[in-house]
């Protein structure tokens, strides 16, 4: 009796963390250090953090070789084109139509962090569409970590901005006008609210990262699965066809989340620095 592939575990195992690297081009896998301690704690590196690493030399390498490319040009008194004029028009609409435009006034010095974060995360997001490949942001370590830099980035800056006092009004809300009593029990009423929305932010922006690309590419290994279960033409065509469609949607999906990511970003920022 033939066995049923396990397609379950199969995706499960491509789609989690592991020590185990599988190569491009049938190559074979690369077994990773599994017992690298410090202090009690493993801090071995493991798949994602090894495409992580990827993504931001692949990151480093887009805006170094655009920047020459884009810089030879205008010595040669030409206008930008090919790779390094993509790479421009897609910084400066992250600079103009996501970072100064949803943070404000002294959003400039925003905009490195931003565009960073969208470049990181869309490589991110890209490599988990290779055949060999894995997406760091299908973890939701990585995503708590970007979000953590989102926050600690949105609380420091705007304290910096609105002062201890502009800063402590943001936690301990009392509507303008009201005073006595009433004051009282809407601060201890909305103070919990107030903290809790901060703490809301950036979970749902490492909730919704994680969430859409961990969905995307379960729902295709899924359908792949589909060929081995059912072993026949007709059902293979078909399924070979929608995953087709389907990894075009996660291709957009991948720019997408990026975008939103350093879009929510910059709207919490921007409501912090302009708070009062």
């Amino acid at each position: 009796m033939i066995q049923k592939p396990d397609i379950g575990g199969m995706i499960i195992i491509h789609a989690s963390d592991s020590y185990v690297v599988e190569l491009p081009f049938g190559l074979g896998e690369w077994h990773l250090p599994s017992d690298w301690m410090l202090f009690g704690v493993n801090v071995s590196p493991t798949k994602h953090v090894v495409f992580m690493a990827f993504a931001a030399v692949l990151v480093f390498l887009t805006i170094w070789i655009a920047g020459r490319q884009v810089q030879r040009r205008e010595r040669e008194g030409k206008g930008p084109r090919g790779f390094g004029a993509a790479v421009e028009a897609m910084v400066l609409f992250v600079r103009d139509d996501v970072a100064l435009a949803s943070i404000g006034h002294g959003g400039e010095k925003f905009v490195p962090l931003i565009e960073t974060l969208f470049f990181f995360i869309l490589y991110c997001n890209l490599l988990g569409l290779l055949p060999w490949g894995a997406t760091p942001t299908g973890n939701l370590a990585v995503t708590g970590g970007l979000a953590l830099i989102a926050f600690l980035v949105i609380e420091i800056s705007g304290f910096q901005a609105l002062g201890p006092k502009g800063y402590l009004k943001t936690i301990v809300m009392v509507p303008a006008g009201m005073t006595g009593v009433g004051a009282v029990v809407m601060a201890v009423i909305m103070t919990p609210v107030e903290l809790i929305g901060k703490i809301v932010k950036p979970f749902a922006l490492c909730l919704r990262l994680f969430a859409n690309m961990t969905a995307g590419h379960f729902v295709i290994l899924s359908l792949l699965g589909l060929i081995f279960l059912f072993a026949n033409w007709f059902i293979a065509g078909g399924t070979v066809l929608f995953v087709l469609f389907m990894m075009c949607l996660e291709l957009l999906v991948a720019f997408l989340q990026a975008y939103i990511f350093a879009l929510l970003t910059s709207v919490f920022i921007g409501l912090m620095q302009h708070e009062h």
